[in-house]
């Protein structure tokens, strides 16, 4: 298994997306950011079935920056409960895991 992961969150606006996609990129946080486009959400909130529009972060940094990026999401994200879900990235083409590495600021 590799030290780099992949931190799933998703975001009410597009804006909200690239205003936080920016500051973990300007931070080193994170080597890369994709913004999905728009996706439905369906969930549970305070006893209710909410349906909206998101737009899902794919974030790709290390593990050891991970406490990192989430203080910087839960600073940035306007939800009360932002889903941050972090995915280990088990595998992958090593130039690529270095790049992920190289591009993100050691502690």
């Amino acid at each position: 298994m590799t030290q780099t992961i992949q931190i799933n969150c998703n975001c009410p606006e597009q804006e909200v997306a690239a205003t936080i996609a920016d500051a973990l990129i300007t931070s080193k946080l994170a080597a890369c950011v994709n913004i999905l486009p728009a996706v439905a959400s369906i969930y549970h909130w305070q006893g209710n079935v909410e349906q909206d529009t998101e737009f899902q972060l794919q974030i790709k940094t290390t593990m050891e920056l991970y406490s990192l990026v989430e203080d910087k999401l839960l600073e940035l994200h306007p939800y009360d409960v932002p889903e941050i879900i972090a995915l280990p990235i088990i595998s992958g083409h090593q130039p690529y895991l270095d790049w992920i590495k190289e591009s993100t600021k050691a502690l």
